[in-house]
């Protein structure tokens, strides 16, 4: 809808008696309107929602399309010829589910017809393939991941609320991970990516001494997360990389869980690509800081006096030992 006005309102019982409830996306709804819904769900009991259209311009015109085609309705707008007082039931979409917060609405499960939905994301994709604008072509990817994404619900449960929390965060972690891994790719898990990666700093040419050092902090750096983890196990780290380097199978690495070495991708222990990328390049660029760091400010704490007992008198010398120094 362009807008809601309040005559629109008129016919509002109408369209939501055949309904369970009736979700409303207009580009701007007046305060009158909006007071007439209120009344209308308060006094009523009719279960209507009224949310504003979401992008703006032409994204928004654009992106009120991939929704009616997800959920099988019809835009009114003037560009159609269409008026409000002439809507009917069966211009209405339908959704299985809607949750609308203050900030986002979530439609799952429309009841759009297939080929249109496909026909839609195929447009969207072939205007990516024509835009040189970064900016359009990524709001062309919102909604193209929006059409043909779909929505996954996770419910999370447990005894206590603070396990519900840690749950959720992990849960979190784990959707970032996805996120990156679909970004960039994945590499084998357990800082193996990292320790085969090592290898290649052996044949890099140098021009001096320096620049050798510091291929070599970099390529023992490379090697800690592996050793660390193994060491964590209760195992010896350093036996665990020789092991993994002598082998020379990229794809190979310690699985911690079972203490066996196994093909780390096909026993599921990945990590996402750019997750490693950025650790490594986050932590030279912190080292490289330090290193030219001239003075650090810190705070320093405060010694607090205690009741303890009197400092006791230094020991006279002892004869024959004159003339020592001491460290």
């Amino acid at each position: 809808l362009p807008s809601l006005p309040s005559f629109f309102l008129l016919n509002l019982s109408i369209l939501v008696r055949p309904l369970q409830a009736l979700l409303i996306i207009a580009e701007d709804i007046d305060s009158e309107a909006l007071a007439t819904l209120i009344l209308n769900k308060l006094r009523l009991g009719l279960k209507v929602c009224a949310v504003k259209a979401p992008g703006f311009g032409d994204n928004r015109k654009a992106q009120l399309g991939d929704i009616a085609a997800l959920t099988g309705a019809t835009v009114i707008t003037e560009d159609t010829g269409m008026k409000l007082d002439n809507v009917d039931p069966s211009m209405l979409g339908r959704a299985k589910t809607v949750t609308v917060s203050k900030d986002d609405t979530v439609i799952m499960e429309g009841a759009g017809a297939k080929a249109d939905i496909d026909s839609r994301a195929d447009a969207i994709r072939q205007a990516v393939s024509m835009t040189n604008s970064e900016y359009e072509k990524e709001k062309l990817q919102e909604r193209l991941s929006k059409l043909s994404g779909g929505v996954a619900v996770i419910k999370v449960g447990g005894a206590s609320e603070f396990e519900v929390g840690e749950v959720k965060d992990r849960i979190q972690d784990a959707l970032c991970a996805t996120k990156a891994a679909v970004e960039e790719g994945i590499v084998p898990g357990g800082g193996c990516a990292l320790l085969y990666a090592s290898l290649a700093l052996e044949h890099i040419l140098t021009e001096n001494f320096d620049q050798k050092v510091g291929v070599d902090i970099v390529g023992r750096a490379c090697q800690v997360p592996c050793k660390l983890i193994a060491e964590n196990a209760g195992v010896e780290g350093a036996v665990v990389v020789g092991n993994l380097l002598r082998e020379g199978q990229t794809s190979r690495g310690y699985n911690a869980q079972t203490g066996e070495y196994v093909d780390m991708v096909s026993s599921g222990i990945m990590d996402p690509a750019k997750v490693v990328r950025t650790a490594l390049t986050d932590a030279a660029s912190v080292a490289s800081l330090m290193t030219t760091t001239e003075a650090v400010v810190v705070e320093s704490e405060e010694k607090k006096e205690g009741g303890g007992m009197p400092p006791m008198g230094g020991m006279g010398g002892m004869g024959g030992m004159g003339g020592m120094d001491m460290m």
